[in-house]
This record gives structure tokens, C-alpha cells and sequence, in this order.
């Protein structure tokens, strides 16, 4: 009976591993994921910043005249816009960094958990095979002694009764 119960913690063990292996490969995904989106950000990110410096260097390049007052506006306006992108963008590196670090605590965890329940299959392994080699020694002790008692209640060859 007691093997019985051992067995069946075996395979709620087995089924707890299979659970947290699934978790932890979704995690992993999700931090792959989340690196991928980050890497889009900061190309993003660089575009925008090439683009803007692009822009600046072609207005300053470009003052060989007079320029009006309404087209030094518009390219205000328009570089202004360009920052605020910028700034957006910004925003989104830092949030996409802090739903990487989110990521990659929950892959942690989820892998601490595997560790955690694999220790435990080992150690119920271990026990159980202890177990069974008790069980096993303890049968070939009981039957040495019946083999032991045996011999001693036949008579010795050239004995008479």
C-alpha cells in the first residue's frame, strides 16, 4: 500500500513538472518576445534620432540666403514635433525595459519553480529506491533465516535417528 501512495506522488510530481515546464517555456517566449519589440523600439529610436539630425544638419547647410521668417517657423515647428517624437519614443524604450525586466523575473521564478520540483522527484526517487532495497534486504534476510532453520532441523549425513 504504501508503494501505491508513493506512485501516485510520483506522478502528481511528473504532472506538476510538466505543468511548470510549460509555464517556464512561455516565459521564455514572452522574453523573447518582449527583446524583439525592444529591439524595434530602439531602431525606432535611432531613425528618428538619425532623421532629426539629418534635418538639422540640411537647414544649417542651407543658409545661403535669406531665409523668411515663416519657413525659419515651419522648420521650427516641424523639429519641435520631431523631439516630441523623440520624447515618445523615449517613453516607449523605457516601458518596453521595464516589461523586459518583468519578463525575465517571471522566467526566474518559473525556473526556480522547475528546479525546486525537480529536487523533489530526485529526493522521492531516492527514497523510494530506499525503500525498496529495505524491503529487498529485508527478504533476503527472512529468507536466509528460514534456509538457516532449515539446516539445522535436518539431520547431519551419518546421524541415525
Amino acid at each position: 500500500m504504501g508503494g501505491e501512495a508513493t506512485v501516485s506522488q510520483l506522478r502528481s510530481i511528473l504532472l506538476a513538472i510538466e505543468q511548470a515546464t510549460r509555464h517556464r517555456d512561455d516565459a521564455v517566449k514572452v522574453v523573447l518576445r518582449v527583446k524583439r519589440n525592444l529591439g524595434f523600439v530602439q531602431d525606432q529610436m535611432g531613425q528618428l534620432q538619425g532623421y532629426a539630425g539629418d534635418t538639422d544638419a540640411r537647414w544649417t547647410g542651407s543658409t545661403s540666403g535669406a531665409l523668411s521668417a515663416e519657413l525659419i517657423r515651419h522648420h521650427y515647428q516641424f523639429m519641435e514635433r520631431l523631439q516630441q517624437a523623440i520624447g515618445l519614443q523615449v517613453g516607449v524604450m523605457s516601458s518596453t525595459n521595464a516589461q523586459l525586466e518583468t519578463a525575465n523575473k517571471a522566467l526566474l521564478q518559473a525556473e526556480f519553480r522547475l528546479s525546486g520540483l525537480n529536487q523533489v522527484l530526485k529526493n522521492r526517487q531516492l527514497a523510494l529506491e530506499r525503500t525498496q532495497k529495505q524491503r529487498d534486504q529485508r527478504q533476503t534476510d527472512e529468507f536466509a533465516a528460514m534456509l538457516h532453520a532449515r539446516t539445522r532441523r535436518l539431520p547431519m549425513s551419518g546421524e541415525t535417528q
